[in-house]
């Protein structure tokens, strides 16, 4: 065996007896190191001594024209600083290789969306006008109209609609509270289920919150989400495309394909930098990019 086979195997005891990582990242940790001494060997490389900044480089090259996932790519490239910190401690490399080698950029997944044909399909399947209707519709009339979270939803009181209705005051993240516009249909959906139906549910324990279960309890973030699941397959939409936070980026995508400011909208969802509405652009990109590949007779 050569000193560079042998480094790993000692590597991978300190992994179990002194970092104090669990199994799964041990088990990942002493893959990937195991992985980069194959691109070593295949370089005749046997002595730890003659690792170097070049060659790690080149190898998260490799891996990235692997088409290895930036997140995969940046465990490697952990499980190989770890490695190569072992061998400096141990004396059998001069000076960390790897100091000054950036970890990949992990990309963020595009939000998932309805499109504006089947969010419609959603709100107006629910067209019956008992109590359990006009209010499962209420909720996606706001979810959807306000771009609300859901843990928003489930703590919304009376109080918070101001301005006759017009206006919902809400208080988000950080305690930070945001001023959102009632569109028609919403304020409508509410006004007829507070009316209508929410007398029905409201026992005394119920206090001001509007959202009610069928025991006068608020809802939880579950409920909300197994109430929306369930209307997607009575209507015909895969369940798993559906959530509440999937209505929160149909609310932001949708308003964006319109023409809206994406400072209005990071307004609206109560965003604190305007790098994380950003995302909703290259929502909006990808659709744009979509329908010339459909309709364009030369794409």
């Amino acid at each position: 065996m050569d000193n560079l086979f042998n480094s790993i195997a000692s590597f991978e005891s300190t992994l179990i007896l002194e970092q104090g990582l669990s199994a799964n990242t041990q088990e990942a940790y002493g893959r990937d190191v195991r992985q980069f001494y194959e691109f070593l060997s295949d370089k005749k490389i046997t002595e730890p001594s003659c690792i170097t900044k070049e060659l790690l480089s080149e190898y998260l090259d490799v891996l990235k024209k692997k088409e290895r996932l930036a997140s995969s790519r940046a465990r490697a490239l952990a499980a190989i600083k770890s490695f190569i910190t072992h061998l400096v401690r141990e004396g059998l490399l001069k000076k960390d290789v790897s100091d000054g080698i950036t970890s990949p950029k992990r990309q963020r997944p595009l939000p998932r969306v309805l499109t504006e044909e089947d969010m419609f399909k959603l709100i107006s399947s629910i067209n019956e006008k008992t109590p359990r209707d006009l209010r499962d519709r209420a909720i996606l009339e706001i979810l959807y109209g306000c771009g609300l979270r859901v843990s928003e939803l489930c703590a919304l009181k009376i109080t918070d609609f101001v301005d006759d209705g017009e206006l919902l005051r809400i208080t988000g993240k950080g305690s930070k509270d945001r001023i959102i516009p009632v569109g028609a249909a919403a304020g409508k959906a509410i006004q007829e289920y507070l009316t209508c139906s929410r007398p029905f549910f409201a026992k005394k324990k119920s206090a001001d919150y509007i959202f009610l279960t069928r025991l006068g309890s608020i809802f939880t973030r579950a409920g909300i989400f197994k109430m929306i699941r369930e209307r997607a397959i009575s209507c015909g939409i895969e369940p798993s495309l559906v959530s509440p936070h999937v209505l929160r980026h149909c609310f932001a995508s949708h308003l964006l394909s319109h023409g809206a400011d994406l400072r209005a909208i990071q307004d609206m969802l109560g965003h604190a930098t305007i790098d994380t509405t950003q995302i909703y652009t290259h929502v909006d990109e990808a659709r744009i990019s979509e329908v010339h590949r459909k309709f364009h007779p030369r794409a």
